[in-house]
């Protein structure tokens, strides 16, 4: 990823959506990929669902406005956000959600809490070193660039 374009917030504060898709348009082209309408109205569906959402709730979503949309819409929509780094599958539970980051240098970590469902994504260099290296010393590497550990987040943890 380019690492000049700016940080997009994931998900964008209240009512900056709109800037926030913008910035993501911006970042496809200048990588020389267009945010088409559907890509666009997925990715703002992301947004709005900071605990992440399935493919095919976002099939029903995107189908009450349009109703021809089908399960290769959606997918493709997906897989054109992943590529181009403004949203994550989480594997462990099924889950797409928006990219915190306009560009990744190192693998994001994401948390997973196990009883909310909800998903914290950091950018933290000294761990993912670390944990590359220590993968490296025992002859692997990582599959993925996406890695989820479960842990409670601040919520769950306090309702304890």
């Amino acid at each position: 990823m380019n690492s000049s374009i700016p940080d997009i917030q994931c998900p964008p504060t209240a009512g900056s959506h709109t800037a926030a898709l913008d910035l993501a348009e911006a970042a496809c082209r200048t990588r020389g990929a267009s945010l088409t309408a559907i890509r666009r109205e997925v990715l703002e569906l992301l947004y709005r669902s900071p605990t992440g959402v399935k493919a095919y709730d976002l099939l029903a979503q995107i189908k009450e406005a349009r109703p021809g949309a089908s399960p290769p819409t959606i997918y493709r929509a997906l897989d054109f956000l992943i590529e181009q780094g403004l949203a994550h599958k989480i594997g462990r539970m099924n889950l797409f959600v928006a990219c915190r980051h306009a560009s990744h240098q190192i693998p994001s970590l994401f948390l997973v809490c196990p009883k909310c469902s909800g998903v914290t994504e950091l950018q933290e260099q000294s761990v993912m070193s670390a944990l590359s290296n220590s993968l490296a010393a025992a002859g692997h590497r990582l599959e993925s660039p996406e890695v989820e550990i479960s842990a409670l987040c601040p919520m769950c943890v306090g309702a304890r």
